[in-house]
């Protein structure tokens, strides 16, 4: 059951949009979001390029960009090593093209995430010193790696690492110890006593901050690397970040580079996956374009993903473009299979008592374990761990809900894992096989979730009647733009609508249209995606229902009518 409220921020919302030219309907989305005062909005509305903070802001960026420009004026070899995902894929992309264009002898290597897993470690270490490396920078990783750099740096490597991922620390007597690795420099907003303004950052746009400032202080033009901000566009998306504050900018600039780019590989991506360049989203980086980018370094290497990028004739990039849209549709599949699987088990065990889900599908791929997690979150709303069986014992993800902190609660029976990481909303973790049933039983013991909590909370941001929902609205609620976790795409509501012909349609049978009419008589056309068996079930029982949706226009041979997309319904 869903539990919904109305998102009621007060302001002056005539006053806003009086001064910012807008619909007092547009200042009241803008206020639900968080964004208040004069400086605030008018970067939310009209942030550009410009608004960007100095990347020399951030604690050891005049250090790293030292020892770059002479370890390239001293033609050294440089290595740069990135992550197996879509932020570590672009970030390395973004550094090997900035610092290839100021005349670095440089490569890359990016950990196998079977074989090598997460981050920096020695195989990497060892297979740059056997290639006679002499400095290695790390982006979108290397925070967490101190005893992995340490043996770099005994070893004779020059480390510069480049990340966003927050700094491991101790609890200690006097509060919290922070464990920064012992590089050369050591960029990342998230340090303690790094000044910058914008924590949120991914990998890849503090890669690009990097590439911007070794520009400057080597007397280049940096907006010669503009365009690798589609880049970090993608990966701010993809990565799942904040869209607030500089990440906003990033995106909004980054879409529409996007749909002129002049990369071979992303252009190749575009069409194979059959998306609209001119409607290009965020909405197509998060679900079409990021998923085939991310298969690469699921199912097969992340250096796929690379090589798109790199790609430099249109026939190699339309073959690789297609080899991972390929590798995404049967990781689809399987991700299919696996949500199926986990759902019989949780219907037919005692699991379906659980607060925490704790589900062990031994034969199922171990990169697909996080999806099906998220995926089996959503349909039970429950904090959710995916096991698999790994080449040595047991490896997993989990996805959790809004009230639980899952990293904290694994803190508590840490002694049952052989490795563990992640944060509130996610986590991984690595367990002997024999440990999988007490983990199960363990974490069910500590929780200590209310039905409250295990009720989904549906963020309505107003009722909309339908007189007021126009083509002029419609337009203008393309302002709130890029959509993304931390920016939602508004959320309209109205109750006691009558339903109309509802009718599923489709290839696959997975739509619903049908018409809404208010009490007044007026009347819109709505759709329904997802499940629309139950959808229509409870239609063709209850005739008069209460709704969530978001309007726009639907273009149809030429003709414009206005429609609603249900998201929700009681």
């Amino acid at each position: 059951m869903e539990k919904w409220f109305i998102t009621m921020k007060k302001a002056d919302f005539n006053g806003i949009a009086k001064k910012y030219h807008i619909s007092p309907i547009i200042a009241r989305l803008i206020r639900n979001r968080d964004v208040v005062g004069d400086d605030e909005i008018d970067l939310y509305l009209n942030g550009t390029i410009a608004n960007l903070y100095d990347g020399m802001l951030m604690k050891d960026m005049d250090r790293a960009v030292e020892i770059l420009a002479e370890k390239i004026r001293e033609e050294k070899p440089i290595r740069i090593i990135g992550d197996y995902d879509i932020d570590g894929v672009n970030a390395t992309y973004i550094l090997q093209e900035g610092l290839s264009a100021l005349g670095a002898a440089v490569d890359t290597d990016i950990p196998d995430r079977i074989k090598d897993g997460y981050g920096l470690n020695r195989m990497l270490i060892d297979r740059a010193i056997e290639d006679g490396i002499d400095t290695i920078v790390t982006c979108d990783n290397g925070i967490a790696a101190s005893e992995e750099i340490a043996y770099g740096k005994e070893n004779g490597l020059t480390v510069v690492v480049t990340d966003h991922h927050e700094v491991p620390y101790i609890e200690g007597n006097d509060g919290k110890e922070y464990l920064l690795p012992m590089a050369d420099a050591v960029v990342d907003p998230h340090r303690a006593d790094c000044g910058y303004p914008f924590k949120g950052l991914c990998g890849a746009a503090v890669a690009y901050k990097l590439v911007e400032a070794l520009f400057n202080v080597m007397q280049k033009d940096p907006e010669d690397v503009d365009y690798l901000m589609e880049n970090v566009a993608i990966a701010t998306v993809g990565d799942v970040m904040d869209l607030t504050g500089e990440n906003r900018i990033f995106v909004k600039q980054g879409l529409e580079m996007l749909k002129r780019t002049k990369n071979q590989g992303l252009k190749a991506l575009i069409e194979c996956t059959g998306i609209d360049v001119e409607r290009l989203s965020a909405y197509h980086i998060g679900f079409v374009l990021g998923p085939c980018i991310n298969a690469s370094g699921r199912l097969d290497t992340a250096k796929r993903a690379l090589e798109l990028l790199n790609a430099k004739t249109r026939r190699e990039a339309v073959v690789l473009a297609e080899d991972l849209k390929a590798l995404n549709d049967s990781r689809k599949e399987m991700t299919e299979k696996g949500v199926k699987e986990a759902v019989q088990m949780i219907e037919s065990t005692p699991l379906r008592e659980d607060k925490v889900l704790v589900v062990y599908l031994p034969d199922c791929h171990e990169s697909i374990a996080g999806i099906i997690a998220g995926r089996i979150k959503e349909k039970y709303y429950r904090p959710t761990f995916v096991l698999t069986r790994a080449e040595e014992g047991v490896k997993g993800s989990g996805r959790s809900i809004e009230s639980y902190d899952m990293f904290a609660q694994m803190c508590r029976c840490q002694a049952l894992f052989t490795r563990f990481g992640g944060h509130k909303m996610a986590a991984g973790l690595s367990l002997k096989e024999e440990n999988v049933e007490r983990f199960r039983e363990t974490i069910n013991e500590l929780a200590d979730l209310t039905e409250d909590d295990l009720q989904m909370k549906v963020s309505i941001d107003m009722r909309l009647p339908f007189p007021y929902i126009t083509e002029e609205l419609i337009h203008e609620l393309e302002l709130l733009e890029p959509f993304g976790k931390g920016n939602a795409k508004p959320l309209f509501a109205e109750r006691n609508l009558r339903v109309i012909s509802p009718r599923i349609f489709g290839r696959n049978r997975n739509v619903l249209k049908c018409r809404l009419e208010d009490g007044n008589g007026n009347q819109m056309d709505a759709v329904c995606f997802g499940d629309v068996g139950e959808c229509l079930r409870v239609m063709e029982q209850k005739k008069v229902m209460s709704f969530t949706y978001y309007p726009s226009v639907n273009e149809y041979m030429g003709r414009k009518t206005l429609q609603l997309t249900i998201v929700n319904y009681q």
